[in-house]
C-alpha cells in the first residue's frame, strides 16, 4: 500500500472488523491449525499482553484462556496490580509465580551486579539499577552507545558508559528473566492442552526489542501487525480499564523505572509508529518529516536507525541452522 500523506489518522482502524478478523484469527489458528483446546497468556499489565488477552477471551471464551501473572525481585508493583486488575476485569483463570527464587538459583542477580560492580565497587543489593541507551555522535552517523545508572538507597544517582563485556553480562543476566516466564508459560499449556499466546505489538515485532526463546517464544502471536497506538485504540473498544489503557509502557526488567524509548526505540512510540508506517509505505523524509514534526535530516536519521535494528536484529526471527539431507 502507498499513502500520498501522512498524519495520525493515517495509522486509523476500523475496530470491530479487526477485533472480528483478529478473533477469527486466534479461534483458526488455536484449534484449528495448532489443534489446542485454549490460550496462556503471560500477563505484565502492559497494554499488549491485556489487548492479546482481552482478544483471546472474546475469540475463545474465558473458560479457556488462562492467565500467569509472573512478578520478580524488580517488577513494579504496579505490574502486578494491573495484571489483577485485568484478571479480575475478563473473568478469567490465573496464577500468581513469582519467579525471584528460580532466578536467584540461577544467579541471574548476581551475575548482572558483578558486572555493575565491576564499574561501581560499592554497589550492593539494596541499590537499584537500569540501564539507557545514549547517542554518541549526534554530528554525523548515528552512533549509539549504553550505560548503567544506579541508585544508592539514599537516592543518590550515578551513570557510566558500559563496556561491551559487562553489558553483554548484564543483558544475558537479564534475559534469564524471559526465559524463566516462557518456561513457565509453556508447563502450563502443555498441562493444559492450550497454546501459548505472545503478545508484542508490531514495533517489538518488527525491530527485534524480544529476548530469543524468551518473550520472542510463542504458538501465535495475535497482535504482531498492530502498531502501538492501535494497540492502545484496540484496548479502548474493548472496554478494558481506563487506567490500563492510560498506562505508559515499560520494560520492567530493571529495578529502577525504565520506559522502552531510553532501552531500545529512543523516541516517543506515536512517533515511532509514523516513521516505521510512513517508511514501509514509500515516503521519503520529505513526506514524513511534517507527520513527526522533525526535520528531513532528523527523520532519515531515524529511518537509518530504524533499519539498522531490522537488520541487526533479524537473527532474533531465526530457526536453528541446519544441515539437509542431500537427494
Amino acid at each position: 500500500m502507498n499513502i500520498m500523506s501522512l498524519s495520525v489518522d493515517s495509522l486509523t482502524l476500523d475496530l470491530q472488523a479487526e477485533a472480528a478478523r483478529i478473533e477469527s484469527f486466534i479461534r483458526s489458528g488455536v484449534a484449528g491449525v495448532l489443534k489446542k483446546k485454549g490460550a496462556v497468556v503471560a500477563v505484565s499489565g502492559g497494554i499488549d499482553s491485556s489487548t492479546s488477552a482481552a482478544l483471546c477471551v472474546r475469540a475463545l471464551g474465558r473458560e479457556r484462556v488462562f492467565a500467569l501473572l509472573l512478578p520478580e525481585r524488580d517488577s513494579s508493583p504496579d505490574s502486578l496490580h494491573y495484571g489483577r486488575m485485568l484478571v479480575e476485569h475478563l473473568g478469567i483463570a490465573s496464577e500468581t509465580i513469582d519467579i525471584a527464587p528460580i532466578l536467584d538459583a540461577m544467579g541471574c542477580y548476581q551475575r548482572r551486579d558483578q558486572a555493575i560492580r565491576d564499574l561501581f565497587p560499592e554497589y550492593t543489593a539494596e541499590y537499584k539499577n537500569k540501564i539507557v541507551i545514549k547517542e554518541g555522535s549526534p554530528g554525523g552517523a548515528r552512533l549509539h552507545f549504553f550505560s548503567v545508572v544506579i541508585q544508592s538507597p539514599e537516592g543518590i544517582q550515578q551513570t557510566r558508559r558500559l563496556p561491551l563485556k559487562n553489558y553483554l553480562q548484564i543483558v544475558a543476566a537479564t534475559n534469564m528473566k524471559q526465559r524463566t516466564r516462557k518456561s513457565l508459560e509453556y508447563f502450563h499449556a502443555d498441562r493444559l492442552n492450550f497454546a501459548v499466546v505472545g503478545t508484542p505489538n508490531f514495533l517489538e515485532y518488527d525491530q527485534g526489542f524480544f529476548v530469543k526463546l524468551g518473550d520472542g517464544a510463542a504458538d501465535i502471536k495475535p497482535i504482531a501487525h498492530l502498531y502501538k497506538t492501535q494497540v492502545y485504540a484496540m484496548a479502548r473498544y474493548l472496554g478494558l480499564p481506563a487506567e490500563l489503557c492510560e498506562r505508559k509502557p515499560t520494560t520492567d526488567t530493571y529495578s529502577l523505572e525504565q520506559s522502552q524509548e531510553e532501552f531500545y526505540f529512543e523516541m516517543p512510540l506515536q512517533k515511532l509508529d509514523l516513521l516505521l508506517f510512513g517508511m514501509l509505505n514509500g515516503l521519503n523524509a520529505q513526506a514524513i518529516s511534517a507527520a513527526v514534526g522533525m526535520s528531513p535530516e532528523q527523520v532519515e536519521s531515524f529511518l537509518d536507525g530504524i533499519r539498522q535494528k531490522k537488520a541487526t536484529t533479524a537473527v532474533l526471527h531465526m530457526g536453528p541452522l541446519t544441515l539437509v539431507h542431500a537427494s
